[in-house]
């Protein structure tokens, strides 16, 4: 393991922003990871996870404890079972499925971070979540002290949410295991409707698997969701709000506000959200409450590409993000009575 003191954060962070950490760990192998884990705990000490960083908000003055970098390697293909190591870099995982014929996380290219991320956001884009393909992911149980395997449905999986986002002081993903599909390389049957139209199909049809997957990859990029060092616009968590889930209550008030806004012609996307609720967009939300792309003066501001995206311009700081955001959420309330949930993780901050 390699140990650093008073390390800085923001390098390891999509955002670039961030204190410093008292302690830096980088671990390479899941007993590495384990053994930072049960050190820390033993003594007492604060632990931050860190993955690919593409998650998280750190405050101005960093983080008072350990921080532990999981750094872990692997990816194991046998048939049509994937295994992956916490520390792979997702989108590369996915590149190596579709080279290797298999359907099923294609349309997740270029989404950001670590495979071990991906279970706990429940990660999902352009019509797939990893939930419909993840057949185990392992965990380390802080609580327990053990090395757990827990099938899909332990996991508790719903929109944006597991059963490890519930309980984040206790689990530590060390591997993610998966079920895909050989297909012919074909993809998935597309569910995405701008996916589909991109392709020239319907949705519910199959394409072959590179053709899905670079689809993704340019639509993504036109939207500044795949990381570009040298865009502004992709120095962000991609997503910055989920989007909201309403009771048929708070639907039908919601509906209300929205004719009295922008008149009764206006209809605000809807999606079925299980009985009685309904999902619709916070991007459209954000930007029929007058947040539009490029929206703000400061060092911190929305993207010019998605309204979804907050995004650091250069030289911000954690501060300067969370006014945004802050305005953002207030801004959404008023007009619409709905208050947005933040997608990334704060660590020593709040809105």
């Amino acid at each position: 393991m390699q140990e650093l003191q008073d390390a800085p954060l923001a390098p390891l962070t999509t955002f670039r922003l961030g204190g410093p950490a008292t302690r830096l760990i980088t671990a390479t192998t899941d007993a590495e990871v384990v053994t930072a884990v049960r050190e820390a705990d033993d003594a007492g000490i604060p632990l931050l996870i860190i993955g690919g960083g593409s998650n998280l908000v750190i405050g101005d003055k960093g983080f008072e404890g350990t921080a532990l970098r999981i750094a872990t390697r692997g990816f194991s293909l046998t048939g049509t079972t994937l295994e992956l190591a916490a520390g792979e870099t997702w989108t590369d995982a996915v590149a190596r499925t579709v080279d290797a014929g298999l359907a099923g996380i294609e349309c997740l290219a270029g989404v950001p971070g670590s495979a071990g991320a991906t279970p706990i956001q429940n990660v999902g884009a352009y019509g797939q979540e990893v939930s419909s393909t993840i057949t185990e992911v392992v965990a380390y149980d802080r609580a327990t002290r053990e090395i757990l395997t827990l099938a899909n449905a332990e996991c508790a999986f719903s929109y944006r949410h597991s059963r490890f986002k519930e309980h984040p002081e206790r689990y530590v993903v060390l591997r993610v295991r998966f079920a895909l599909e050989d297909a012919g390389g074909l993809s998935a049957p597309l569910k995405y409707a701008e996916t589909a139209r991109a392709l020239g199909v319907a949705p519910g049809d199959r394409v072959p698997l590179d053709a899905a997957r670079r689809t993704v990859l340019e639509l993504r990029a036109g939207k500044g969701m795949v990381l570009d060092p040298a865009d502004h616009d992709t120095w962000s968590a991609g997503s910055f709000f989920t989007n909201p889930i309403l009771d048929d209550t708070a639907y039908a008030a919601f509906l209300a506000r929205a004719a009295e806004r922008l008149g009764p012609d206006v209809t605000p996307p809807a999606y079925p959200a299980g009985e009685g609720r309904t999902k619709t967009s916070a991007a459209w939300l954000i930007d029929r409450a007058g947040f539009t792309k490029g929206y703000g003066t400061g060092p911190a501001r929305i993207s010019t590409k998605h309204t979804l995206a907050l995004t650091n311009r250069g030289h911000a700081t954690t501060e300067d993000l969370l006014a945004l955001a802050r305005e953002v959420v207030a801004g959404v309330r008023e007009a619409f009575g709905i208050t947005l949930i933040n997608e990334p993780v704060t660590v020593g901050v709040s809105l």
